[in-house]
């Protein structure tokens, strides 16, 4: 199954508190930080909610 190495790119501040929170679940912090998560429709419709403040990637695994 493939992930996706999604990395925040602009910052949460003055953004609606529901995208602030999204930006928390999905595990970034900082500006520049980088996570990986398995793709999921779920994580689909987080990125959707912050695709101006993130960049994604699919990374395919090698498993």
């Amino acid at each position: 199954m493939a992930t996706l190495r999604i990395k925040q790119t602009k910052s949460g501040i003055g953004n609606q508190r529901y995208q602030r929170e999204t930006l928390r679940s999905l595990g970034l912090r900082k500006i520049g930080q980088t996570v990986e998560r398995e793709d999921s429709s779920m994580v689909r419709g987080m990125i959707r909610t912050v695709a101006h403040l993130v960049s994604v990637e699919e990374v395919e695994s090698n498993a």
